[in-house]
């Protein structure tokens, strides 16, 4: 490497990278079953997902990390780099085969999402909006990393004003096995133009399960990449070729590209993936007249296009 390769390098900004698992227990109860193609329980996923977060922390010693779970009705912030070990996380004593601060945030990772399986219910895996209240935290965490990094480079009185540039590149990779839920199509695309704003690329990787439309949508719209594994088995290698690089050099390097992205929107009478809807003002009302709870049609002038 030259020298001018080598100073380039050091200017280039530390990557933040946000992990969104997906987390519901129904869903990786299915995709361990031994009637799939591919079979990948929860446990072979963790283990190649951490060799992955490892790699992130290793490329930069200045990168940072944030893990966020995706439980059915909640979501919790798993990990951090900002968090501090506590006493009772620190290993009883050191493993001349593994590297400490890998050890650690493995073990914290591994130990947070145990406490939060054990949690869910059945009941609970009926409720959708564990993946909106998991990216909206994202976008939250991520705004408060930029804050504070133009607090650290610039000064204090200037914070006020227009604020330069984060000295950080942040991105969000989400880890889906669950399919779409038409009922959390507002809030998940309110959280999509968020992201627009503050020029965050969401990644999609699509674990097990059918295509999500509405991820397809936040891939597309944020420039992100959305891909599909095809072997399951070879998680940690798409894991490593596709998304590990930051996004800078995604420019030179050949990453997933969506070739056809599905547009299609959720009704918002009826709470269902519809292919036309109402014309009048563009709005997401579908052609059927809603029913009441007698099974009545009420009127809806503005619901069929009337």
């Amino acid at each position: 490497m030259d020298t001018s390769t080598a100073a380039a390098a050091r200017e280039d900004p530390p990557a933040h990278l946000t992990l969104i698992v997906d987390l519901n227990p129904l869903q990786w109860q299915l995709s361990s079953q031994a009637s799939n193609d591919i079979p990948l329980s929860l446990s072979q996923f963790l283990a190649q997902l951490m060799i992955f977060i490892n790699a992130h922390l290793a490329a930069r010693d200045d990168n940072t990390l944030a893990v966020i779970g995706a439980l059915p009705g909640y979501s919790v912030m798993l990990y951090s780099t900002d968090d501090r070990p506590t006493d009772a996380e620190a290993p009883a004593r050191h493993q001349a085969n593994s590297f400490q601060p890998f050890r650690m945030v493995d073990g914290r990772i591994a130990s947070r999402i145990q406490e939060e399986m054990e949690k869910a219910t059945e009941m609970d895996a009926k409720n959708d909006r564990g993946l909106v209240g998991a990216i909206t935290k994202a976008l939250c965490h991520i705004n408060r990393v930029n804050l504070l990094s133009v607090a650290i480079t610039n000064n204090p009185e200037s914070t006020s004003a227009v604020a330069p540039p984060s000295s950080q590149s942040p991105r969000m990779l989400i880890l889906s096995v669950s399919p779409d839920a038409s009922t959390s199509y507002i809030p998940l695309m309110n959280s999509i133009f968020a992201a627009q704003k503050l020029k965050v690329k969401i990644d999609v990787c699509k674990v097990f399960g059918t295509d999500t439309v509405f991820l397809q949508q936040a891939a597309y719209l944020t420039g992100g990449s959305y891909l599909v594994l095809e072997r399951r088995d070879a998680l940690l290698q798409y894991l490593s070729m596709c998304f590990l690089p930051p996004a800078g050099l995604r420019k030179v390097l050949a990453t997933p590209s969506q070739d056809k992205v599905d547009f299609r929107a959720a009704c918002f009478c009826h709470k269902k993936v519809v292919d036309i809807g109402c014309t009048l003002k563009r709005l997401g009302y579908s052609r059927q007249p809603a029913a009441q709870a007698n099974g009545r049609p009420k009127p809806n002038g503005t619901a069929n296009g009337k």
